[in-house]
């Protein structure tokens, strides 16, 4: 990924869209990233990307046991 200040973006910005046609480009300001510049290509790739499961399946089948189990519990210490 490529990376650039606030103000060379500003001033470069036909350069900056350029950049962002081959990979991403992070735009700094003041040390800190601000923002991230892609192709609609690229873009469209992150956002219709399966989404990965937050918790293994294992995981939520043995919790899922588990609030079963003591759900009188989990409800008591809820109040």
């Amino acid at each position: 990924m490529s990376e650039i200040t606030a103000t060379d973006a500003k001033n470069k910005f036909g350069q900056m869209l350029e950049m962002a046609q081959a990979e991403p480009v992070r735009i700094q300001k003041n040390g800190r990233d601000v923002a991230v510049v892609m192709s609609p290509e690229q873009y469209d790739t992150l956002v219709n990307r399966e989404p990965q499961p937050k918790v293994r399946p294992l995981v939520e089948t043995l919790m899922a046991r588990s609030i079963a189990r003591r759900r009188s519990l989990y409800e008591a210490l809820a109040k």
